[in-house]
């Protein structure tokens, strides 16, 4: 067996090809491993990105006043009304209240048409009355609300739970869960 010898330049241009390929099968496996990693992210649609930039704006611009912000939450198997939150205040911080009736009725009770204001916005007067109600469906107990008005803000407004950002809930998924506002 006999030993041969190649050109210097055969073996350099051998040793570039061999890390050009292994440069690009790196390059690529990067690429892949990549998009498996932000697929598992969830991002939000364009849309809804938009809608949230604009409440937010919405809720900065309330002016403080003697009314609250609510969003009625109706679910058929609970007796809670929805969230409550202060003007100018996110909807994280908004609490899920019972609502007191003894004054005025919940505007889907004085239209006798129940829960068909579901994700309605609303300007409530009225005050918290300091009572905690429990609630046997979810096993909760939740601060009341003495209803005593409110004006219709939207029939539409923007999205406040992550079912509704995401767009993959159906309601009877979600039947038996209770939300909060993010």
């Amino acid at each position: 067996m006999s030993l041969q010898l190649r050109p210097a330049q055969s073996c350099v241009h051998d040793a570039r090809s061999r890390m050009r390929r292994a440069a690009q099968y790196l390059l690529a496996t990067n690429v892949v491993l990549g998009a498996l990693f932000f697929a598992g992210c969830q991002t939000v649609p364009q849309g809804i990105q938009q809608a949230r930039i604009e409440m937010t704006q919405n809720i900065a611009a309330e002016t403080p006043g003697d009314y609250y912000i609510g969003r009625r939450y109706y679910k058929p198997d609970y007796k809670f009304w929805g969230y409550i939150r202060k003007p100018g205040q996110p909807w994280s911080s908004a609490e899920l209240v019972m609502l007191n009736e003894k004054e005025k009725l919940a505007p889907d009770r004085e239209r006798l048409e129940f829960g068909s204001d579901n994700n309605y916005e609303y300007k409530l007067y009225g005050n918290f009355s300091g009572d905690k109600v429990y609630e046997p469906a979810s096993n909760g107990i939740y601060p009341e609300f003495v209803l005593k008005g409110y004006e219709l803000i939207s029939t539409n407004p923007p999205a406040i739970f992550k079912s509704q950002m995401s767009g993959r809930s159906r309601p009877t998924d979600l039947r038996y869960v209770v939300e909060k506002p993010e």
